[in-house]
């Protein structure tokens, strides 16, 4: 096995290992939020490795690298952005919370910031 063959190897496996971790957290997560967590890191995490693998097995001037390339920087631009997008649509059309969650920032009144809601503040 060359040098190139085990990087691909190890960035392959570091793209399955995330994206597993990750499917794990969507199943585990308590609510829309922490699951919106876990899918963005499945997709950054775990498709970027496996890009970056195709990209070192195929090279980077070829019609794959340059594609899986083209891809990785879309998923670093769209995945962050449509996660809070999703993220921000569920909070406004009133989709609640985990009830464990210590704060909801957003929803309290201005100068109530720090306060908990475990403490029975705000």
């Amino acid at each position: 096995m060359t040098a190139r063959e085990g990087a691909v190897v190890v960035l392959a496996a570091a793209g399955f290992f995330f994206t597993l971790s990750g499917v794990v957290g969507i199943l585990r997560m308590p609510d829309l939020y922490t699951r919106i967590q876990c899918s963005s890191k499945t997709i950054t995490m775990g498709a970027l490795p496996a890009l970056a693998a195709v990209v070192v097995g195929e090279g980077p001037v070829s019609p794959y690298g340059s594609r899986a390339l083209f891809v990785a920087f879309l998923l670093l631009v769209v995945n962050p952005l449509s996660s809070h997008t999703l993220a921000r649509a569920a909070y406004k059309t009133g989709v609640p919370m985990w009830k464990g969650a210590v704060i909801d920032q957003v929803g309290q009144p201005a100068g109530d910031q720090g306060r908990s809601h475990e403490n029975g503040d705000g």
